[in-house]
């Protein structure tokens, strides 16, 4: 997929065996993600070495100014950094000690002679160098460069019906798959409309309707710069189920349903006199339980046709 600045639209093409459509569309990170709109600097840090009751003077820190960049040609961010300094010796728990941290965007510290791990992050993306100070030497601005880009996932079902961003949520995961067959998660329950900050990369998405068996997975490529919004096709539709005495008759209550594919499978089950499901293109057999009685029928759902399936007490 390429990804054009400024709002162009493109489609993906995906194999038969990811999601039918995806529409991406790249526009200019810097913009989207309103980097550029304040220029507040963060305030310097004290050096690194306390000074005890009789210990000898501490060295004199040096500041050092970071900057960090979404490509090696963009401009310094100025918000949305998270700033990490680490000593490279493992404390007794093996972890890296914490010594200083910043939020913003360009960060000052003030460190004395030795070696650092520094560490920008920016949502889900970050980089990491290891950084050394020398006593008789200067360093100059320090500029980290993210690779990184943005995603906003959404989605559709059918041709164009627009899916409730609360009735959607989506799982990124890594493209390559691990030894064990499985993929590394990178975030779970991602919102739709929310703009998610990643390395550039290919991810692996994993886009679900309702809670039943409305699940599509695609490919997805972030380009450093750049946000991909990215609309998801979902072949399904929302069903609402209702045991009636006569045709548009209100719903009889203490029902039980069961809802079967054609194969035979149970895909959902829920005791209500109205239960309301998201479901799969396909045929399914609604069967009812009232009162020691059993109703059922078979019935089909359309992508991006919403409908109401009655099971009649007479019929």
């Amino acid at each position: 997929m390429t990804v054009i600045p400024f709002a162009a639209r493109l489609v993906l093409a995906l194999t038969a065996a990811l999601a039918p459509v995806v529409h991406a569309n790249g526009q200019d990170a810097f913009k989207t993600f309103k980097q550029l709109d304040s220029t507040t600097k963060m305030p310097k840090l004290n050096a690194f070495s306390p000074s005890l009751p009789g210990a000898a003077a501490a060295p004199q820190g040096q500041s050092i100014t970071f900057e960090a960049r979404l490509t090696s040609d963009g401009e310094p961010m100025q918000q949305g950094l998270s700033w990490r300094v680490f000593s490279p010796i493992p404390s007794a728990d093996g972890k890296l000690p914490l010594l200083a941290s910043a939020e913003g965007g360009t960060a000052d510290f003030q460190l004395v002679p030795g070696d650092y791990f520094v560490n920008v992050s920016f949502g889900r993306a970050g980089a990491t160098k290891k950084l050394s100070i020398h006593k008789d030497g200067t360093l100059d601005k320090q500029v980290m460069v993210l690779d990184a880009g943005g995603m906003v996932l959404n989605a559709v079902s059918g041709p164009d019906t627009r899916i409730p961003p609360t009735n959607l949520k989506f799982k990124i995961y890594s493209s390559e798959v691990l030894d064990d067959g499985e993929r590394g998660l990178v975030m779970d329950d991602v919102k739709a409309n929310t703009i998610v900050r990643l390395n550039s990369g290919t991810y692996h998405i994993v886009s679900e309707y309702g809670d039943v068996n409305a699940v599509v997975r695609a490919d997805i490529k972030v380009e450093a710069g750049k946000l991909t919004e990215a609309t998801i096709q979902h072949r399904a539709s929302q069903i609402n189920l209702k045991l009636v005495s006569e045709h548009g008759g209100e719903a009889i209550a203490d029902t039980a349903w069961s809802v079967l594919t054609s194969a035979g499978d149970i895909v959902a089950e829920s005791v209500s006199a109205f239960p309301t499901m998201v479901l799969a293109e396909g045929g399914y057999t609604a069967i009812a339980r009232n009162k020691d009685k059993i109703y059922q029928q078979e019935f089909t759902v359309t992508a991006g046709r919403n409908s109401d399936v009655e099971l009649l007490l007479n019929p």
